[in-house]
C-alpha cells in the first residue's frame, strides 16, 4: 500500500489552493489551483482517483480547520502541518505557491514534516472565546494606560492608598474637571473607553465558564483537577485546556514543555555545551498561563481559603500532587534566585515545571475518569 501512496501537498489561500502530488515513482508535480470551496476541493478528489491511497498536508494558518474538516468528511487522510518547522533549503531564494506545494508534497512523502494537533468543535469553540478574552485584556491595558497618562500629563495623581484601576480609582477619575472642553471630551472618551472594555471582558468571562460548563465530562474533569495548582484558577485552567487540548496525548510532561516554548535552546557541537534563552518556539498563550501561575510560587506553600475552595470535591491524589508542587517550585524559585538568577529566568524556569505537575495532573484525572466508566 506505501508503495501506490500519493502524497498531496496544498498551499492554502483565501480565494485559492494550489496543489502539487509526489508520485509513487519519484516524480512530484504540480496539479496547478483551485477554488478554495467545497465543490472544488470533492472534484479535485475525484480528480485524484478517490480518498484511496491519498494522504494530503497543508500549512496552518488563518485559514484554520475548514479545509481539514472538508477533507475528513470525505474519507481523506489529511493532515495540517506546522509551518516553522517545515525543512527550508539554504540557497532556495524563489517562492511561489506552486514551489511551495511542491516542497510540501516532497517533504511529507519523505516523512519530514511534523503534524499540528487539530482541534475538535468544543475545543476549538472554547479556545475561540478564550482567545477574545485575551485580546479584550490586552485592549484594556492599552486603555487604561491611555487615561493613566492623559492624567499624569495634566498632573493628576491618584491619592495614596487608593489601589489602582478599583471602584475607588475609577470614582475619583469621575470627579476630575478640566478648564477646557476639549481636554473635558478627552477624559470622556477615555474613561469611556475603559468601562465599555472592562464591561467587554466581563461578559466574555461569562461566555467562558457557561463553554465550560456545557464542554464534555473529561474536559470538565481536568479543568477542576488543574484548579488544584495554586496559581491555576478557572480562567488559567480552562485556557491550558483549551490551548492544549487532551494533556496526556504527549507521553512525557517533557514534551509539553517544549510544546510551550519554555524549554532552552541549545547550540552544542562535539565537547562543547551552550544553553541559551527559551526558544519561543510554541503554544504563546500556553506559556504566558504558566509565566503568570508561576509567580504565586515565589511565596511560601499555604493553603489559602480560595485554593481550598478550588479542591473541594477532588480526589486525595490530585491534591497531593498540587501540594508536591507548591513545596518543589517554591524551593525551586528560591534555589535559583539565591544563585544570583534574575527573578524573571528563575519565575520562567518554575513554570517550565509546573508544566509537569499540569500533565500529572491530567494523567490522574484521566484514570479516575476511566475507573469511574468501568464502573
Amino acid at each position: 500500500m506505501a508503495k501506490s501512496m500519493r502524497y498531496i501537498g496544498l498551499d492554502v489561500h483565501a480565494e485559492t489552493i494550489a496543489v502539487a502530488v509526489a508520485e509513487p515513482d519519484g516524480e512530484v508535480r504540480s496539479l496547478g489551483a483551485i477554488s478554495n470551496e467545497p465543490g472544488a476541493i470533492r472534484r479535485l478528489v475525484r480528480k485524484l482517483g478517490g480518498v484511496e491511497g491519498l494522504r494530503i498536508c497543508y500549512e496552518a494558518g488563518p485559514c484554520g480547520y475548514v479545509l481539514y474538516w472538508q477533507l475528513t468528511a470525505l474519507g481523506a487522510a489529511c493532515e495540517v502541518i506546522a509551518p516553522t518547522l517545515v525543512p527550508e533549503r539554504a540557497g532556495d531564494r524563489v517562492k511561489t505557491d506552486r514551489r511551495d506545494a511542491m516542497k510540501l508534497a516532497r517533504s511529507y512523502r519523505s516523512g519530514d514534516l511534523t503534524p499540528v494537533w487539530v482541534p475538535d468543535a468544543a475545543h476549538e469553540a472554547l479556545r475561540d472565546v478564550v482567545r477574545a478574552r485575551e485580546a479584550a485584556k490586552k485592549d484594556q491595558l492599552r486603555a487604561r494606560h491611555r487615561l493613566g497618562k492623559f492624567l499624569l500629563r495634566r498632573g493628576r495623581r491618584r491619592p495614596e492608598g487608593m489601589s489602582a484601576w478599583g471602584t475607588r480609582h475609577l470614582a475619583w477619575i469621575k470627579t476630575q474637571h478640566f478648564e477646557h472642553g476639549a481636554q473635558e471630551a478627552t477624559l470622556l472618551d477615555y474613561l469611556t473607553e475603559v468601562e465599555h472594555v472592562g464591561a467587554r471582558i466581563e461578559r466574555l468571562e461569562r461566555s467562558i465558564e457557561t463553554a465550560a460548563e456545557h464542554a464534555p465530562e473529561k474536559m470538565r474533569r481536568v479543568i477542576a483537577g488543574l484548579q488544584a495548582l495554586r496559581g491555576v484558577a478557572k480562567i488559567a485552567s480552562i485556557t491550558v485546556v483549551s490551548e492544549v487540548g487532551d494533556l496526556t496525548r504527549f507521553r512525557r510532561p517533557r514534551q509539553l514543555m517544549g510544546y510551550s516554548g519554555a524549554v532552552s535552546r541549545e547550540y552544542s557541537s562535539g565537547d562543547r555545551t551552550h544553553r541559551g534563552a527559551i526558544t519561543k518556539t510554541g503554544n504563546a498563550h500556553l506559556r504566558r498561563v504558566a509565566v503568570e501561575s508561576a509567580w504565586s510560587y515565589t511565596k511560601r506553600p499555604s493553603m489559602y481559603r480560595t485554593l481550598q475552595q478550588r479542591q473541594q470535591g477532588l480526589s486525595e491524589e490530585v491534591k497531593a500532587i498540587a501540594w508536591k508542587a507548591q513545596h518543589r517550585l517554591c524551593s525551586r524559585y528560591w534555589r535559583l534566585v539565591s544563585r544570583g538568577k534574575p527573578k524573571q529566568q528563575a519565575v520562567t524556569a518554575v513554570a517550565r515545571e509546573l508544566l509537569g505537575f499540569m500533565w500529572a495532573i491530567a494523567v490522574q484525572c484521566e484514570k479516575e475518569s476511566l475507573a469511574t466508566t468501568q464502573r
